[in-house]
């Protein structure tokens, strides 16, 4: 495939080229092994490059009509648009993601991106009245200069956008390492969708490359001032601690342990089709996914049944069959960590309602319930198709369940009455929560983010300009001050 050929370079102020580090980075396509790409690593001088690169190219585009800096992002939508083909093929080689997954992760590629255009003509000054006589206040809005994006393996190309158009637009530099697992999809692709977008050289570098190399370069380099991380808590936290000794700003995006509930006058089919949904999309690889499925008591049997029926006709297999549901997980230590964590889980008192095999990457779903009220799998993310069915009485166990864990990024509430549902949302502690809907969703204006563990900070919308631009105040003395010496 011609993305992987072409793309399997570094690209730093403009040029592709190989990094200088000592190893390679090994593209693999999930589901049969096939090699992709062999991407020598980037090393700590060319993370400085990069940055020195972004620095250099971001003071003029700070200064450039933020009208003419939307049309990179007009034309970089019909890019994207034209080679769709194109980029489908490529999600589902490297991340082995399925037909559905592809046009999901690129439809909302394309939203972030149309919100992209219009939010270079976001940023809104202010005059606030002062108690000095003669005095003005001019607050502006004004860049923060260079952003470090470090996105995840499960929705790259997405998540890559979805901070670097915001940042960009915004009249910030970008310096974007994607994960290791998916370098072209989270990383060249993306840069190579502006290079020909038009934008100039030296405001979007991609590193390609590893902690292992690098250490804490990215984030600790003197000259971003502000980190959008995607990935899981413990590597957030890290993340965290190093930006806060280095004073720089992190927007946080981590992991997550949703709860969907159902309550007693759901509807109840409905109710199942969510839920499949939110566990089992892009085999579980999601943040939001529902890990947890708690159901009331009185329609436990009747929810269950349909619900392991429906899982039953879920199409496990190669991920370029159009027909197929779950493909594989993104490498063998995830595949070997989700089957050890269904091993143990069961060996611990769980009921398999449906034990799904592993073969390679591929791991068939899993719907464990009866777990033992003290199981570790409750309170933990699994990123995987797993479900865990929880029978609850009453809404007040049901919210003391949903909120017995370290997370709160997503969540569902399905019911016959749509203000109990709301009510009931109210007392989740979640950054997100929907009435009679999924736990996997994402929208170009509404404020994203999780509480807890679950990150800090909130993308999207307005809240892009919270992340990717700072207020200065200006003070403008019209007649004399009166100074007391």
């Amino acid at each position: 495939m011609s993305f992987f050929t072409d793309l399997a370079h570094q690209y730093i102020d403009g040029e592709w080229r190989p990094g200088s580090g000592s190893w390679d980075i090994i593209d693999f396509n999930p589901y049969d092994g096939e090699k992709l790409a062999s991407i020598p690593v980037a090393t700590a001088d060319e993370v400085d490059q990069a940055y020195r690169a972004a620095e250099r190219a971001q003071r003029q585009w700070a200064q450039t009509n933020p009208y003419a800096r939307r049309l990179v992002f007009e034309r970089a939508l019909r890019i994207i648009e034209d080679r769709e083909a194109e980029i489908t093929e490529t999600i589902i080689a490297e991340l082995g993601g399925t037909h559905l997954k592809a046009g999901f992760e690129l439809h909302l590629a394309k939203e972030f991106l149309r919100e992209a255009i219009q939010l270079a003509l976001r940023p809104e000054g202010k005059i606030l009245p002062s108690p000095v006589d003669g005095k003005e206040n001019r607050v502006y809005r004004v860049p923060v200069g260079v952003v470090g994006v470090i996105s995840p393996f499960n929705f790259p190309f997405l998540l890559s956008i979805k901070s670097v158009a915001p940042a960009l637009a915004l009249g910030n530099a970008v310096v974007l390492k994607p994960h290791q697992n998916t370098p072209i999809c989270g990383g060249s692709l993306v840069a190579k969708v502006f290079e020909d977008a038009g934008l100039p050289a030296g405001l979007l570098n991609v590193v390609i490359t590893d902690i292992a190399e690098i250490g804490d370069a990215l984030i600790a380099h003197p000259v971003p001032k502000a980190i959008s991380f995607t990935g899981s808590d413990k590597v957030g936290r890290h993340v965290a601690t190093v930006c806060a000794a280095n004073f720089k700003h992190a927007i946080l995006e981590l992991g997550g342990n949703s709860a969907l509930i159902v309550l007693d006058d759901a509807d109840i089919d409905y109710a199942v089709d969510a839920a499949v949904f939110s566990r089992y999309v892009h085999q579980g690889q999601v943040c939001m996914a529902a890990n947890r499925i708690l159901v009331d008591r009185s329609v436990e049997q009747e929810f269950t049944e349909k619900f392991v029926a429906k899982v039953k006709t879920l199409k496990v297999g190669d991920p370029a069959d159009p027909q197929t549901h779950i493909g594989p997980l993104i490498n063998s230590s995830q595949a070997d960590a989700v089957t050890a964590v269904v091993d143990q889980t069961i060996e611990a008192g769980a009921t398999a309602l449906l034990r799904g095999s592993t073969e390679g990457n591929l791991v068939a779903p899993s719907v464990l319930t009866g777990l033992p009220a003290n199981s570790p799998v409750l309170s933990q993310e699994i990123f995987g198709p797993v479900a865990l069915i929880i029978p609850f009485d009453g809404e007040d166990e049901a919210v003391r369940i949903a909120n017995d864990t370290p997370y709160g990024l997503s969540g569902a509430v399905h019911t016959g009455d749509v203000e109990r549902g709301v009510r009931l949302a109210k007392r989740i502690d979640t950054g997100m929560i929907h009435i009679n809907d999924g736990t996997v969703h994402d929208e170009p204006i509404v404020p994203f983010g999780g509480e807890k563990h679950s990150g800090i900070g909130r993308l999207n919308g307005d809240s892009m300009v919270d992340a990717f631009t700072t207020q200065k105040w200006i003070s403008v003395q019209h007649g004399r001050s009166q100074f007391p010496f």
